[in-house]
Formats: C-alpha cells, sequence, structure tokens
C-alpha cells in the first residue's frame, strides 16, 4: 500500500532516452508532483536533422517525456511519435517538427515545450537540462576521441571500446532557469535509467547541477539499468557505475539504489549478448554497500514482437512508492 505522504513528495527525475520516459509511465499513476530534467546533447536522427538546419535544442528526448506524462486522446500520442515514412521528412518525428514550429511561433525552446506540455494537459513538469546549444566528446579506453552522442555511441558499439571520459561543449552551460528551483524544492531525486555516459552524466556537466544536487535536502535514488551497454559500460558492475556517478557527484551523495533481481530468459537475453551486453552484476559484499541502501525487485518487460528488455514501468514505481 502505497504512503500518502509519498503521494506529496516533489519528484524529479533526470536522465533521457528510452528509460526516462518508461519510468514516467510509471510514476505519474501515483503523484503529480514530477519534474523531468532532459538531456539535450542529443544529435542523432531527426533530433539532429533539426538541430543542424534550425539552430534548435535537440527535441527528442523532451517530446518523449511528455509524452509519457501526457493525459490526453491516445490519437493525440500517436500523432506527436509518429515518424514520416517517405519523403524529405523520412524518419522524422511530427513531435520533433511540433516542438520545432512551437519554438518559433513562441520564440523560445523553453517556451514551446511549456505550451506542448500544457496542450497535452501533462502530469508534472519536463525541463530541458539547458537552454545552450551543446554537443558532447568523449575518449575511449584506447585514448580514442570522438565528437557529438551519435557518433559516440555508434563508434562505442563498432569499436568494443568504454568511455573513459565525457564532456560537454561547450563546457560548464548554464542550467535552464527552472531546473535549479525543482532540485531545491525535490524530496526525491532520481538518476536513471538510462545510458550512463550519453543520458545520465551530461546533466552533470551543465554547470551547478551535481552541486545542487549534493545539497538538495531530496534522497537520492539510483535507478540501474538492467543491462550493461557496449561502448559505455561493457562489463562494468553496478559497483562500478556507482563509482564513476560519485566521480560527478562526490561519494555519499547516492543513498538508495533500486536494481532488478529478476532472472531474464535466455531467449530475449541471446540478441543482447550477441551485440556484447551482459546483464548487469552485483557484488552486495563491495564496500560501496555498506553506506548505500540496496532495493532488489523483479521489474523486467520483455516486448514480445520486438524482444526488447525494458523496465516495467508499473513495477518501478510501485518499487519506488513503496520501498523509499
Amino acid at each position: 500500500m502505497i504512503k500518502t505522504t509519498q503521494q506529496n513528495k516533489k519528484i524529479v527525475v533526470i536522465g533521457g532516452g528510452t528509460g526516462l520516459s518508461t519510468m514516467l509511465r510509471g510514476i505519474k499513476k501515483y503523484t503529480s508532483q514530477i519534474t523531468a530534467i532532459v538531456t539535450v546533447a542529443d544529435n542523432g536522427g531527426g533530433s539532429g536533422k533539426l538541430r543542424e538546419e534550425m539552430g534548435i535544442i535537440a527535441p527528442g528526448d523532451i517530446r518523449n517525456c511528455i509524452v509519457a506524462l501526457a493525459n490526453t486522446e491516445p490519437i493525440m500520442e500517436k500523432l506527436l511519435q509518429y515518424r514520416f515514412k517517405e519523403g524529405t521528412l523520412q524518419g522524422q518525428s511530427f513531435g520533433n517538427l511540433f516542438l520545432a514550429a512551437l519554438t518559433d511561433v513562441t520564440g523560445g525552446f523553453e517556451e514551446a515545450v511549456r505550451v506542448t506540455s500544457n496542450v497535452l494537459a501533462i502530469t508534472g513538469k519536463v525541463l530541458p537540462v539547458t537552454l545552450e546549444d551543446v554537443h558532447l566528446e568523449a575518449t575511449f579506453d584506447n585514448g580514442q576521441w570522438i565528437s557529438g552522442e551519435s557518433e559516440i555511441v555508434e563508434y562505442g558499439k563498432g569499436s568494443g571500446h568504454n568511455i573513459t571520459t565525457i564532456k560537454l561543449v561547450p563546457s560548464m552551460p548554464q542550467p535552464a532557469p527552472e531546473v535549479i528551483e525543482a532540485l531545491e524544492d525535490a524530496d526525491l531525486i532520481i538518476l536513471g535509467p538510462g545510458s550512463l555516459y550519453t543520458s545520465i552524466i551530461p546533466n552533470l556537466l551543465v554547470k551547478n547541477i551535481s552541486c545542487y544536487i549534493r545539497e538538495a535536502k531530496a534522497e537520492k535514488l539510483y535507478v540501474a539499468n538492467l543491462m550493461t551497454q557496449p561502448g559505455e559500460t561493457s562489463d562494468l558492475s553496478l559497483e562500478r557505475h556507482l563509482m564513476i556517478l560519485e566521480g560527478y557527484l562526490g561519494k555519499g551523495v547516492i543513498n538508495q539504489v533500486i536494481v532488478n533481481n529478476e532472472v531474464i530468459e535466455e531467449t530475449y537475453l541471446r540478441q543482447y549478448l550477441e551485440d556484447g551486453a551482459s546483464v548487469l552484476k552485483v557484488d552486495e559484499t563491495h564496500p560501496i554497500w555498506d553506506n548505500i541502501k540496496i532495493i532488489e525487485a523483479p521489474l523486467v518487460k520483455v516486448d514480445q514482437d520486438k524482444k526488447f528488455i525494458r523496465h516495467d514501468a508499473d513495477k518501478l514505481a510501485k518499487c519506488i512508492f513503496e520501498e523509499i
């Protein structure tokens, strides 16, 4: 049973990609006090084209979070997620174009996000972590330097090497105005799930974000990925993930971790293993757990058609609200 006080907690989630939007679909069933702080460094696919051609902030991850929190007719969700199948717009998302058009109409990306959120009557709020035009640069464990998020991901998958350092260019961009207020007011700050170096850490590289997270009165929770990610975290244990995050946030900041303990059927693991991913390993004897509470729960959902392994949004949200 969910505690009434939990339903009134102000929750801030930080990240990007599929993992973040999946979690939001579950959390919104328990509370309306949600703020999603989302990375804007994506330069691939439709988002990348719009960045290059129109000079706007990458809209893709923002769009996914807005749709996840939407309370509107299902056709509107389908419309915003629709991708054109042919012509010059092939592969582009209508939702990305909608945000791009609203950016021009309203005079700014932040206002475009606010208007879109109102149109879709979303639960909570979605904020870009920064309004500046930023890109990622990464160095791999073989010394190779790569610029651009999509290029970083592609190189990592193709080379088999892991990222060792990552930075934003330009460095230390200013956070969007409402981001700091959300962190200061939060009762619970959630990092992840999502790609460690390309979805979570980019948010921590924005000026003073790590400091505000560290100083916030909120509980700090990390939701661990189900699998490692080739080119970013190949063969890294959960403990190593936490140590990397501590390098940006400081030791003792994250005080709770949720991790899946459900066995994944080999049928669904096979393709992941062939691609170089593996089930995230946990060593509960590691000294890092002396000061961090580990919460284990069955959290897996498998897309039977596409054979994708994802967090189950409902199970994850239930775990968050019952255990934290």
